[in-house]
Order: structure tokens, then C-alpha cells, then sequence
């Protein structure tokens, strides 16, 4: 029997079906995969939420608003309620700033604005180095530490640049960009919180 001759259309053909098969399988593994994915990011969100403002006792989910940052970040508010008192909110925040790219905060405040805690959710930064964020601005530290302080009277920027936070020993370019990241959420924060502030006073004029 001769041998099938090697055409292009046989060639197409071949590389159709390879292609058709791929695609299937990995939409199969998307479709697997999606859900347990999803349901992930939600717990880690959940912790996050969690571990920065602890104590409430009502699901600061279904209560989730958007913010957009002045430098066009969309940013999710998650309102911490204990009964009625609202505790703070949980802040998803974050900066394209960091020694290898974006870092994402989750950012703790007081109606106040000022810092209950923070975890951080994602980045690159160097092993070591930068990743030393997760712990490095809390703690005993007062000139490292951003717990309990107001942004209103700290300099959020590094002791380098003239602020008050010591920077992470040999990540300087890290410690900028973390504080870039809390300094965005709390700006459109308190922002949001005196521009609502405002049209409640100018509701409570024009009824009186």
C-alpha cells in the first residue's frame, strides 16, 4: 500500500485537531479548576478582613462598596460592624510601585482613619528583602511599626525621603511602595468620609 503522501491539507489537519484537543482539555481544567480557585481568594480575603480589623460580628461582604484612588485604583471597602458601632473598614488596596511590580494590601482603619493592622496579599518583591513587609511595619518598633498610627500627624513616607517609618534594611524601594499602597487607601478614605460628611451637613441645612 502506497504511503499517505505528507500534503498540507494533511498537515492542517493534523494541527486542527491538536489544536481542538488542547483546547478542550484546557477547558476542562479551567472548568474544574475555577470554583476551588474562587473559594481560595475568598477565605484568603475573608482572614485578611479578619486579621485586620478583628471583632465585628457582621459579613463586611455584603457590605462591600468601591472607592476609586485618585491614581485610578478601584478599591474594595469592607465596612467592620460590631451590632451598629462600625469598628473600621477593611481596605483592599494597592501599588504598581514595588521593586518587582504590584503589591496588594489589605489595610485596616478606623472611622477615623487611623491603622489597626494590615496583611498583605500579594507581591514579588526579592525574598528576604522586600518580603519582609509581611512582618517588618508592625511590632515593638516605633519608628517601623504603622500600628495605632493616624496618617493625618505621621509622614507616611520612609526616614530616607524625611518621613517617620524606617524603611526595611536594603528594600527602601519595598518600604516606598508598602506605604504608597496604605497612603492610597487612607486618602480615598477619608476623602469619601468628609465629601459624605459634607453633603450630610448640606441635607441638615437646607431642612432646617
Amino acid at each position: 500500500m502506497a504511503k499517505t503522501e505528507s500534503t498540507l491539507v494533511n498537515m492542517v489537519l493534523t494541527l486542527l485537531i491538536i489544536t481542538v484537543v488542547a483546547g478542550a482539555s484546557l477547558g476542562m481544567v479551567y472548568k474544574v479548576t475555577k470554583e476551588p480557585i474562587a473559594m481560595a481568594k475568598l477565605a484568603k480575603q475573608q482572614k485578611a478582613i479578619e486579621e485586620v480589623v478583628p471583632g465585628f460580628d457582621n459579613n463586611p461582604t455584603d457590605e462591600m462598596y468601591q472607592l476609586t484612588s485618585k491614581e485610578g485604583y478601584a478599591l474594595q471597602v469592607f465596612p467592620c460592624k460590631k451590632g451598629d458601632e462600625l469598628l473600621g473598614v477593611a481596605i483592599a488596596t494597592k501599588t504598581d510601585k514595588g521593586f518587582s511590580g504590584e503589591i496588594k494590601i489589605m489595610v485596616g482603619l478606623k472611622p477615623d482613619g487611623t491603622i489597626i493592622n494590615y496583611s498583605v496579599l500579594e507581591h514579588k518583591e526579592t525574598p528576604g528583602l522586600g518580603s519582609k513587609m509581611n512582618d517588618w511595619f508592625r511590632g515593638d518598633n516605633p519608628k517601623q511599626s504603622l500600628i495605632n498610627r493616624d496618617p493625618s500627624n505621621t509622614k507616611m513616607i520612609v526616614s530616607k525621603d524625611g518621613g517617620d517609618i524606617d524603611a526595611i534594611t536594603a528594600a527602601t524601594i519595598s518600604s516606598r511602595a508598602f506605604l504608597d499602597a496604605i497612603m492610597i487607601a487612607y486618602t480615598a478614605y477619608k476623602e469619601n468620609a468628609d465629601a459624605q460628611s459634607a453633603k450630610s451637613t448640606i441635607q441638615k441645612g437646607a431642612k432646617s
